[in-house]
């Protein structure tokens, strides 16, 4: 008890540094004299603060050379939606700021006095922006699964989206109960018959807005490093021509879903081609450039976000 005590009292103290060096901007020495600790300790409740996430950032002023960009695109592939992050030249986090700005926009929809219905992928990228969420009290709004989160040998992703939302928002939440590939075409088909499934991908196929995470098909394929697909499977799908996936769809360098390989087994929510609703992609780094681009190119997603490179990149 007694360390539990201290625990919630230096993550008091970390809470009221991280207030007055970054709310009310007082230099460490300001924070050290006010909190009666030394400056070394002052600093280190400052970092504390940012390790547990006690503060968070938005950046509110919008730079013109993102919304350049951010139009351009919009231009180039007919987008619905387009915001463009800050790069950082040395940083070689595959969701730095992405996640911030699409946790914003999640933010947002929820927002809404208006029910919506929220589908959503899985991957990295999306569970980073949702960890970036304050608690809030949805019960008006649906949050759908466009995809499961169970290999086929019965292992979970580590980075499940919907319940952690669900979590985060008390919204009423519907998983896809299903593994993200079926054994074979003919289990697929039993699965995709059953009751539970039909209502979840009839609710995703309404969806008002769907975010999905842009995946890149090579050696370094997160199907493959996470153990949804077998190395055999990743090099057939190569051979095909696939370039990139989004919720587990294989497509190829001009944006169309194949007819074969993994696909025949994939159990998440078709897309809809060209996309008629809003599908926001979020995704950025060199090595998604091909499938972005391809995703763009198809019109399997109508909105995206990225950072400036990545950016920069597409429109090359």
């Amino acid at each position: 008890m007694a360390s539990s005590d201290t625990d919630k009292s230096r993550l008091d103290d970390a809470a009221r540094a991280g207030w007055l060096y970054f709310i009310a901007g007082n230099t460490q020495d300001e924070i050290a004299k006010k909190l009666n600790v030394s400056r070394p300790t002052a600093q280190r409740l400052v970092s504390l603060a940012v390790s547990e996430r006690l503060i968070t950032f938005r950046l509110d002023h919008p730079i013109a050379a993102c919304l350049e960009l951010a139009a351009r695109l919009t231009a180039r592939y007919g987008l619905l939606y387009c915001d463009v992050v800050p790069t950082d030249p040395d940083s070689t986090s595959s969701t730095l700021g992405i996640a911030q700005s699409t946790a914003a926009f999640i933010e947002q929809k929820l927002r809404s006095e208006k029910p919506i219905i929220l589908a959503v992928g899985t991957g990295r990228a999306l569970r980073a922006a949702v960890e970036q969420l304050p608690r809030l009290t949805c019960p008006l709004h649906d949050v759908v699964s466009l995809i499961g989160n169970i290999s086929r040998d019965g292992t979970a992703s580590f980075y499940d989206v919907l319940s952690r939302l669900a979590d985060l928002t008390q919204a009423r939440h519907y998983p896809m109960p299903l593994p993200i590939f079926a054994t074979s075409p003919e289990e697929r088909e039993l699965l995709l018959g059953l009751d539970a499934v039909k209502k979840v991908r009839s609710l995703a196929n309404r969806a008002d807005v769907t975010l999905v995470g842009v995946g890149q098909i090579d050696a370094q394929a997160q199907l493959h490093v996470d153990g949804f697909i077998t190395r055999e499977e990743l090099m057939d799908m190569i051979r095909m021509g696939a370039v990139g996936e989004v919720a587990g769809w294989a497509f190829n360098a001009d944006g169309q879903i194949l007819d074969g390989g993994t696909n025949r087994t994939l159990m998440s929510v078709p897309h809809q081609v060209p996309a008629q609703r809003l599908i926001v992609g979020v995704a950025q780094g060199s090595a998604k450039i091909e499938a972005i681009r391809a995703a763009l190119k198809g019109r399997i997603l109508s909105g995206l976000i990225t950072n400036e490179a990545t950016a920069q990149a597409l429109l090359g």
